[in-house]
This record gives structure tokens, sequence and C-alpha cells, in this order.
């Protein structure tokens, strides 16, 4: 049978009461145990905590009882620390008391032995008095027995200590050239020696041609033209002077540049050698000839420098090796001087285990300012270190050039060598010739240079100027002072006089007592 409304709404009120009244009794329920539970546990926690103030209260008597056994510990140790310390303390006391007492005996004793030493400086100053005394008197006697002053004795000592150390110094100089010459001249004559044996040139030196034969005395004519303008136009053309004198079948080239002398004596023999002699034709062969001399310099001084092993050489460089053929020294060929000189460093920078081949670069360069001095005003030194500074050349070549006649200071052993290399090359026999008024003048120089040192009396050079023989007033030079003398002597020369190879100085001192048996 179906519900009805109220009875439905009446069904889910009492529904409703029964859960209501359920819930109220669980919380009532757990209520009771929840406080049954705290009730225990509150039991429990003033269990705890009394057990914990319990144990608390017996750990703090335990650490009382340690801090106090600790305390009473620390105190037994610092008492007797302090007991130590103070009996250290009364020793060392006892040991300054020892040591002041000890001090004060020494102080009295210090203080007696200065008076003491007073005293006996007093009788000491006392007894310089009486010594200065008894000095001045025996120096007084000394100058009235001897006849001479405090002064002239002086004089007359160090006269004596000079005359002595002139004994010894010249003793000294003696020993140490005969040591020194004994062993750089035996050396220094093997390594030129072996120098010039690996080094021999065909010939050293040649004239110097400015002299040109003609078939006839008619060429004379032929050759100054009408109204002389073949010989202009040479002249005009090689910058030379022709002299065409009364001399039979000779023509004189004069020009103080080698190389214009050279074109114009060609140019002339080649006219000669023509025939047909004109201004135009004479234009032509000049031309010709100049050409074929620069390409002569330039294949010269290729062949210069492939004969003494020398590569990379500024093309401006060799072209002045190449002029240096037509250029002379005394006579002597300086393109072929500055191969032997090339030649000649070479092995000596070999021997001493140097760059063989920087020395024979600076060998073969070292005239090169020689083809420049009749161009450009200044010393061919000076001309060829400028060259070769120019051209990048090496601080040892540049050295070598400035250096090899003295002018600076050879920085080098190379520049040295080369210095060497060009003396021996120079005073090679037959390899210069010196004109009459300059070999006069180089030894009236000599002379002159000789004779200006005091008590020289007379000088005399002989050997062609290799040697020079001094006589000496023997009053005014003693022996001890001869070898001091001729090393001034020989000093002054090498600053004063240029000369090839070495010059020998003899110094000669003579006494000499004459008498006539009647």
């Amino acid at each position: 049978m179906p519900f009805t409304p109220v009875q439905l709404v009446v069904g889910v009120v009492a529904l409703l009461l029964v859960f209501v009244i359920a819930f109220f009794i669980g919380i009532s329920h757990r209520k009771r145990v929840a406080e049954s539970k705290i009730g225990s546990a509150e039991t429990e926690a003033k269990r705890i905590v009394n057990d914990a103030i319990k144990a608390a209260e017996s750990k703090k008597k335990e650490s009382i009882l340690e801090a106090k056994e600790e305390i009473l510990r620390s105190r037994t140790e610092m008492e007797a620390e302090l007991k130590e310390r103070r009996k250290e303390v009364q020793n060392q006391e006892r040991r300054l008391n020892q040591k002041e007492e000890s001090i004060d005996k020494k102080y009295d004793a210090i203080e007696k032995k200065e008076e003491k030493l007073a005293e006996k400086l007093h009788e000491v100053e006392v007894q310089m008095e009486d010594v200065a005394n008894i000095k001045k008197q025996q120096w007084e006697a000394l100058e009235r027995i001897s006849g001479y002053t405090t002064e002239q004795a002086k004089e007359m000592l160090l006269s004596q200590l000079e005359q002595e150390l002139d004994h010894e110094r010249a003793l000294k100089i003696k020993e140490s050239e005969q040591k020194f010459n004994d062993e750089s001249t035996e050396k220094a004559r093997e390594i030129i020696a072996q120098a010039i044996q690996r080094c021999a040139p065909e010939y050293v030196a040649e004239a110097t041609i400015s002299v040109v034969p003609i078939p006839s005395d008619e060429m004379k004519g032929r050759i100054i033209g009408r109204e002389g303008r073949n010989v202009k136009a040479l002249e005009t053309l090689t910058g030379v002077d022709l002299i065409i004198d009364d001399t039979p079948e000779v023509i004189t080239v004069s020009c103080f540049d080698p190389v214009r002398r050279e074109i114009a004596r060609l140019s002339l023999e080649r006219l000669i050698h023509d025939g047909r002699i004109h201004p135009a034709k004479i234009e032509e062969i000049v031309d010709k000839t100049r050409k074929d001399i620069n390409n002569i310099i330039k294949q010269e001084g290729e062949k210069a420098a492939l004969e003494a092993g020398i590569v990379n050489l500024h093309p401006e460089i060799v072209k002045l090796l190449g002029k240096l053929k037509y250029r002379t020294s005394y006579g002597q060929n300086v393109l072929l001087h500055s191969i032997e000189v090339s030649h000649i460093a070479g092995v000596m920078a070999s021997e001493l285990g140097l760059d063989v081949n920087l020395a024979r670069r600076a060998g073969l360069l070292h005239d090169l300012g020689k083809a420049l001095d009749h161009e450009i005003e200044g010393s061919h030194v000076q001309l060829g270190s400028d060259v070769a500074k120019k051209y990048k050349e090496n601080d040892v070549v540049v050295n070598s050039i400035e250096s090899h006649h003295g002018d600076v200071a050879p920085k080098y052993t190379i520049a040295a060598l080369v210095q060497a290399a060009d003396a021996v090359s120079a005073a090679r026999p037959g390899s210069r010739r010196e004109n009459l008024e300059n070999y006069i003048k180089r030894l009236e120089k000599l002379e002159e240079i000789t004779t200006s040192f005091d008590g020289v009396e007379k000088s005399f050079a002989i050997q062609a100027g290799r040697e020079v023989r001094i006589m000496v007033n023997p009053e005014k030079i003693s022996d001890d002072r001869l070898v001091i003398l001729a090393r001034e002597i020989a000093q002054k020369i090498e600053g004063e006089l240029e000369y090839p190879g070495q010059i020998k100085v003899n110094v000669i001192r003579e006494k000499r007592a004459q008498d006539v048996a009647k």
C-alpha cells in the first residue's frame, strides 16, 4: 500500500532524529575516552618531569663536586708554579747582585788604568818633544857635515830615484818588448807568409799610359785639323787636354780623370787606325769608345768580385770597382791592389778563425773611394765609407774602409786585418813607385821629426826611408833613457808621417875619448 506524503515526512523526520541521537551519543563517548587519555598523559608527564628534576639535581651535585676538585687542583699547581718562579727570581737577583759587584770592581780597575795611561801619555809627550829636539839637532849636524840643505838633499835623492826608475822602466820595456816581439813577430810572420804565399798575383804595378804613338808627324796635322777643329772636338767630347808638341811621333793625353783619359786614348788610337779624322767621325768614335769602356768597367768589376769570391754586391759598387782598373796609386793598379788585399785579408782571417768572406769583402772595397776622388771633393777614405753606408754594407766593411789609413780607430779585428793587408800589398817589392819630389820630402820630414827631440845631435834616413839612424849626445841621454827615446821617436813618426811598410828606428849613443901621443 503506497505511503502518503504525511507518512513520508514523518518517516524522514523520525530517521533524522535517530541520526541526531546517535551522533550525540558518539560524541559523548569520544569525549569520555579523550578525557581518560588526557588524564593518563598528564600523570605520565608529571612523572617524567619529576624524574628529570631528580636527575638534574644529581648532575648538578656531581658538577659542583668536579668543579671544586678542578679548582683545588689548579690552585695547587699555581701555588707550585708561583713558588718555582719566586725561587728563580731570587736566583736572578742574587746573580745580578754578583754582577754589580763585579762591574764595580772592574770600573775601579779601569779608573786606575786611565790614571796610569794619562801619566804615561804625559811622559810620551815629553819624550816626543825630546826626540823632536834631538832630530832637529841631528838634521842641523847633517846639514853642516854634508854641506846640503834639506831641500837640496831631497832634490838629490829624488834625482837618484828618478834615474833608478828610468833604469827599471827601461829594463821592463826591453823585457816586455822582447817577449812581445818574439811571440807576436813569429806568429805574424807565419800568418803573413802564408797569406802572401797563397796570394801571388802575376804583377802588382803598371804604368799610367797617357802617351799615344802615331805613325808619322804628318798625322799630327790631321789630328789638329783645320784651325784646330779636330783637336777641339776631341777635347770637348772627352774632357781631356791633348799635348801636341815637337816630340816626334807622340801625342800626350793629359787628364786628372783616368777613365776619361782612357776613353780619349782609345778614341785617338781608333781614329788613327781608321784614318778618317773629322768632327763627325770623332763624335761617333768617342761615343762608341765610351760605351765600350762602360762595358769593360762593368765586366772588370764583376770579374774582380768573382775573383775575390764576393757575391751580392750592389750594381753601382760593381761599376765603381771596375773604374779602379783605370786608377793607379804610386804606379800600382788600384783594382789589382784591392784584389790582392782581399785575398791576403781572407787568408789571415782564416788563420785567426774569423769570417773569411767578410774579410775578403772588406779588403776588396777598402779603396772604393779612389774611383770617386777625381769627381767628388773629399778623401778616398771618406768617399768610400759614404758609398758603403749608402748601399747598406756591413758595419765591419764600413769601419775597415774608414780605418785602413788610421783616420779612425779600427773597432773590429777584420778592420785591423785589412789595414795590415793593405800595408803588406803596398810594401811588396816593386809594387809602388814614388816621384822624386815626394820621396825627398818624406825623407826630409823623417829627419826633421827625429831631430826635434832634445839630446839628438844628428839623424840620417837610409835604405830609402825604411830606416833612420839617430846619434844622441851621451851627456844628455843615458843608456836607460835610450830605450825610452827610441820608443817616443817611433810613436811620433807613426802619428805624423805617412809611409808604406815599416820604418826601423836606431838610436846610437857613443862616447869617444881622444889624445895625442908625442
